[in-house]
């Protein structure tokens, strides 16, 4: 069975604090080593000029988002680790789905709604300040995830519409075009901590309110003392569930640790004890990642190295190859190939393809056409995923295990697929598939 391929992207307009390695770094680089996974993580640096436009921010911001992810455990040779830039097949892809783009389905993205909301509340016109960068955001995320076909993607909930919209993008194209795009499903790990910031609010950039992940021992010591806690002395019992101190705590120790500290919340441990328990705990996990991190600060032309080689191996075997049947399927075609014939049969340029597609039911479909004749029409499925497995199949099989039963019921092995279209032959749908087979090669 093939891997199932799961994709993260890191957006470089930053410095990771805690709150990054806790609720994304350290359980995607666990994630990275799970059996039956193909795992594609990228730095963002596409979208990252939405947001900042100081160049130097975005490179160094690159450099320490890269170094930080290989100290933490990431393996560049077990996992695809790369650069968006580095792969200009992903601004080829948008620019694609950019021509499926419903205009009226980014009108209501999130984060579009929200800028045009807050212009609206200053008294302003709807689109000030607003880039197009930005109102096309989820089309270049969905290159990013369509480029490679990927199964799964994590993110937070903010995040799940992009997710649908870049399904939304893929049947449209292959409603067009033929199957050639998985459709992607989101992930979401309830189970990951949001960690508290220095001021209790969500640990973000954008409260200026985190602890940086490799901040010196003695400067991540004085974050940590100056993290905001109640007025209760020594000796009084406190809730360690309403706690700042004790979430960052239970973010970094085990099940026994937490439950001692627990205890020692409802004894009265002191702020400043319990401070410097978290203190040593959290360094405890990150000291070691620390000196691994300086090592490859300090060697930035080997991080570069790193990455360009997972971009260059990536676009040969995934990015080059999908973009060349992409282009060939829109009509980006050798000219010397093209007829000149009149006659109609010779005239065919357009090849039989398969369309993928989810009716009303909710159950997802394909069908074999041949130009404007419906050759094969499928069963209903419960996912887009089974549907394309079986295209998949038919594609890499071909007719030779394709069986014609009563009532038109058309068998793929032991399992009833679908149907022939009235008047059609089965002999026809070989013939249509062993196109597929020719193309390929």
């Amino acid at each position: 069975m093939a891997a199932t391929r799961v994709l993260t992207g890191i957006t470089t307009s930053g410095t990771p604090h805690l709150g990054n390695y806790v609720g994304a770094i350290r359980p995607a680089v666990a994630a990275s080593r799970m059996q039956g996974v193909e795992s594609f993580y990228f730095l963002a640096d596409y979208h990252a000029l939405i947001k900042v436009q100081d160049p130097a921010r975005v490179q160094r911001s690159t450099l320490e988002i890269a170094a930080t992810w290989l100290a933490c455990g990431l393996e560049p040779d077990k996992v695809w680790f790369y650069r968006q830039s580095d792969v200009p097949e992903t601004a080829e892809l948008y620019w694609l789905l950019t021509c499926v783009a419903g205009k009226g389905l980014l009108n209501r993205a999130h984060a579009y709604k929200a800028a045009v909301d807050k212009n609206r509340a200053d008294q302003l016109d709807d689109d000030a300040a607003i880039t197009a960068g930005l109102f096309m955001y989820p089309v270049l995320m969905s290159a990013d995830i369509l480029l490679f076909n990927a199964h799964k993607v994590p993110v937070g909930r903010d995040q799940v519409q992009h997710i649908e919209m870049a399904r939304d993008f893929a049947q449209r194209f292959n409603h067009l075009y033929g199957e050639h795009f998985t459709l992607p499903e989101a992930i979401i790990d309830e189970s990951v901590a949001t960690l508290p910031g220095l001021d209790g609010r969500k640990m973000s950039k954008s409260y200026d309110n985190t602890i940086a992940l490799f901040a010196p021992r003695e400067q991540l010591r004085k974050l940590i003392f100056s993290i905001l806690t109640d007025s209760k002395a020594p000796g009084e019992a406190k809730d360690a569930d309403a706690s700042h101190v004790f979430q960052l705590y239970q973010a970094f120790a085990s099940d026994a640790e937490t439950a001692a500290m627990r205890q020692a919340f409802a004894d009265g441990i002191g702020w400043g004890d319990a401070k410097q328990a978290l203190f040593e705990r959290i360094d405890a996990e990150v000291a070691p990642l620390r000196v691994k991190y300086e090592a490859l600060m300090a060697r930035p032309a080997e991080i570069e190295a790193i990455l360009r080689d997972g971009a260059h191996r990536l676009r040969e075997r995934h990015a080059a190859p999908l973009m060349r049947q992409l282009r060939e399927a829109v009509g980006y075609r050798d000219l010397s190939r093209a007829s000149t014939s009149t006659d109609a049969k010779v005239a065919k340029a357009v090849l039989p393809v398969f369309k993928q597609y989810r009716e009303a039911d909710g159950r997802f479909y394909f069908k074999l056409v041949d130009g404007d004749r419906l050759l094969l029409q499928s069963i209903g499925h419960a996912s887009a995923r089974d549907a394309g497995q079986l295209v998949a199949r038919l594609k890499q099989e071909g007719g030779s295990a394709l069986r014609h039963m009563e009532s038109a019921a058309l068998h793929l092995g032991e399992d009833v697929i679908g149907h022939l279209h009235e008047g059609v032959e089965l002999a026809e749908v070989v013939e249509a598939l062993a196109q597929f087979a020719v193309d390929e090669a």
